[in-house]
């Protein structure tokens, strides 16, 4: 046997050992687009390319925001049911479309830090903290780090009791006044805004917030959107039946920008777009790959393990928290961590169960020669979330993140989450290394000694 074809031949049987080979009929594997190479001289096979990993990736970048589209309609479905007819079933229904929303847009983070069509609204779709103050009443009292904002709001400042200032509340309204004069605290919109209105803050076991920390979430009353005369709360306080009118009309609105930014985001991702970000992803060669490695690295370490978890675990404050009123952080920590793990295996399942998959990372480091690299950071990302795993359980029978996170309790559950996700931080690096890109720094993006 001529020892090329052999050396191919091995290389082959090793790369079909550590994936999903396809077999169909032919010698030659199956890229990003369904078709499958021959080199069309001597029938020699061709494997997975850099070409076909982007392709791979930017369908599933397509696939998973515009699963976040179709939840967000959904919610925009549910509240606007709820706020028509305020009943405490149509409010639990609008909180659940809500956490549906989350799924899929948690698992859409690791398109981040890369130059695309979300860096420009990521802000406006999921900041946080928030300063709720500035859309609604707050409580005097909070347990943890509060960053809720100026107590003055509490009376009459806040965007919904201020009819003075803000005479009507419209989408438009609500985004004119985002981040108002460069104060990142101003934050008016997106996912968290609407969590906030939902389930109020979490003040545990009481209205007050001077409850110890317990396992309940948001509990804001469901009077608090009431159109009926005289019914209208504000927490515990009977308001002017406006405020509520004027609470469900934000909760309208920010519903509807939420839809709006993520409909811009995908066209950009459209993969039969003209001159769009696809278009421009995909031929981006050896810059497109870096900046999905980039984005991998850089939610694992700075981004997830450093601000979203070890601020919060730190401080213990649950106002730390990403999603601190509906404590749902759990899934926040899973599913940011389950993006990162897509990218790199190119597999992601859609809300409706259909599974977008492809040429992987894992794939290129094998045709590059570098087998036990590729299983190292497979395993080390497979480690991360069972880690993530156990928060996520845990939550779920009782024990949510803002526990988990309190002295005597199971803050080793969380440490085990930070180091797993700093540990396939280095691996990643090296995966940078052995394909040769080049990449910004992959811990710029926290201070937080980890």
């Amino acid at each position: 046997m001529n020892m090329n074809l052999k050396k191919v031949s091995i290389a082959l049987l090793v790369a079909c050992s550590l994936t999903a080979c396809v077999d169909d009929g032919d010698d030659g594997q199956q890229g990003a687009d369904g078709t499958v190479g021959v080199d069309g001289t001597n029938g020699v096979s061709t494997f997975v390319t850099r070409d076909d990993v982007l392709k791979t990736n930017a369908n599933i970048a397509y696939a998973a925001y515009s699963d976040s589209l179709i939840a967000a309609q959904n919610l925009e479905t549910a509240i606007t049911a709820f706020v028509a007819e305020p009943t405490a079933d149509n409010m639990q229904a609008a909180k659940q479309a809500w956490l549906n929303s989350r799924e899929p847009y948690g698992q859409t983070e690791v398109y981040r830090f890369r130059d695309g069509p979300i860096e420009e609204r990521e802000g406006n779709i999921n900041a946080w903290p928030l300063g709720e103050a500035v859309i609604d009443y707050v409580a005097t009292e909070v347990d943890g780090e509060a960053n809720s904002g100026d107590a003055a709001n509490i009376e009459a400042g806040n965007i919904i009791a201020n009819t003075a200032d803000y005479p009507t509340i419209t989408s438009d309204a609500i985004d004119a006044v985002f981040e108002l004069e460069g104060d990142e605290s101003f934050v008016t919109t997106g996912y968290h805004a609407v969590e906030f209105l939902l389930w109020g803050q979490d003040l545990n076991n009481d209205l007050s917030g001077s409850g110890e920390r317990d396992n309940s979430a948001g509990q804001r009353p469901v009077t608090d959107y009431s159109n009926v005369t005289g019914a209208c709360t504000s927490g515990e306080d009977a308001v002017a039946d406006t405020i509520c009118v004027r609470r469900g009309e934000y909760l309208k609105a920010v519903a509807a920008l939420l839809i709006t930014d993520l409909t811009d985001i995908v066209e950009a991702w459209e993969p039969s777009g003209t001159d769009n970000h696809y278009q421009t992803f995909i031929a981006g060669g050896d810059d497109s790959l870096a900046t999905i490695l980039e984005g991998m690295g850089r939610l694992s370490f700075g981004e997830l393990a450093g601000e979203r978890i070890n601020i919060a675990l730190v401080n213990n404050s649950q106002e730390d928290e990403h999603s601190c009123f509906s404590d749902n952080t759990h899934r926040d920590i899973f599913l940011n961590a389950k993006g990162v793990q897509n990218s790199y295996n190119a597999q992601y399942t859609r809300i409706d169960g259909e599974v977008i998959a492809g040429a992987s990372i894992y794939d290129l480091l094998v045709v590059n020669g570098d087998y036990e690299l590729a299983n190292t950071l497979r395993g080390s990302l497979e480690a991360t979330m069972a880690a993530a795993s156990v928060i996520d359980t845990k939550a779920k029978t009782g024990m949510p993140f803002d526990l988990l996170i309190q002295d005597g309790f199971n803050q080793a559950n969380v440490v085990a989450v930070i180091a797993a996700l700093s540990a396939q931080t280095d691996v990643i690096e090296q995966a940078i290394d052995a394909l040769g890109v080049t990449t910004e720094d992959l811990r710029q993006d926290t201070d937080e000694d980890i």
